[in-house]
């Protein structure tokens, strides 16, 4: 057995180990990336071999955790390829203004960049205060980064620039306070927002959506997974309800495509049929 492939046995009994002992299952996700990440914590944490790992894990949950983060890709902004924004403004908006109540799921949230973009949207649509806004992220930590709001001064420039880009009228710094080296989301913002710990790989949903957006996740899975997951939204939204994907990511080859119908492939937003 060479090198490669006992790398291969390592990371296959990791995996077990932490299925059986924490619920979390990546056996679907991308493979190259997985193994990148996992010997990126494994020099991070001075150790030589994978195997040393195992029980490590099994029995620091203090560090499973640290482990858990290095697994999830918390690479955000605020309004993140702004077209997508003008599509979401022109294209999604008129169909929630036609519901007296409506629900958005923001899944894979990470820090949370994307939900208060989303809140902005709605803030100056007129209709942030009848949604409800679901934000899920397997990562506790990230979880918490994003319920502060609290992000680093140094980002707003880029930020507003990417609001600008969007079209939308407003002034990007009435929605953030800023402090010193840092910059708080404003109150108005969070209080319809839930934020919450959710696996798309094994929880349910949270019931009917207008909106789901869960974009620059699905590149880590493979296609079984994202299968999986494409099946658990089809079955989330309402009729006629809009999915938000990555740009690098499409439904067109899921078992559950003919679902749904593409509205600009180019910012990859789609309609349920």
């Amino acid at each position: 057995m060479n090198r490669v492939e006992i790398e291969s046995v390592e990371i296959e009994l990791l995996l077990q180990a932490i299925t059986k002992r924490y619920g979390y299952d990546f056996h679907n996700y991308s493979k190259a990336s997985l193994k990148r990440r996992i010997i990126g914590f494994l020099h991070k944490s001075n150790l030589e071999q994978i195997s040393e790992l195992i029980p490590r894990l099994l029995h620091d949950k203090g560090m499973f955790r640290s482990f858990l983060l290095s697994l999830s890709v918390t690479v955000t902004e605020m309004f993140r390829d702004p077209n997508v924004y003008v599509v979401l403004r022109e294209r999604v908006i008129p169909f929630l203004k036609t519901f007296p109540f409506c629900k958005i799921w923001c899944a894979g949230c990470a820090t949370g960049e994307e939900v208060y973009s989303i809140a902005i949207l709605l803030s100056e649509s007129g209709l942030l205060d009848k949604v409800q806004i679901y934000a899920t992220d397997i990562n506790d930590e990230s979880l918490q980064k994003a319920e502060l709001g609290i992000y680093s001064r140094t980002q707003i420039q880029e930020y507003t620039r990417n609001y600008q880009l969007t079209g939308l009228e407003g002034s990007f710094s009435d929605y953030y306070h800023a402090s010193f080296d840092s910059v708080v989301m404003d109150a108005s913002l969070k209080k319809n927002i839930v934020f919450a710990n959710h696996n798309l790989v094994s929880d349910e949903s949270f019931g009917k959506m207008q909106l789901i957006l869960c974009r620059n996740t699905l590149i880590y899975f493979n296609s079984e997974l994202q299968g999986r997951v494409f099946s658990l939204f089809s079955e989330s939204l309402v009729n006629k309800g809009f999915l938000c994907l990555g740009t690098k990511e499409d439904i067109q080859f899921s078992s559950v495509s003919n679902k749904f119908r593409s509205i600009r492939q180019n910012e990859k937003l789609f309609q349920l049929r």
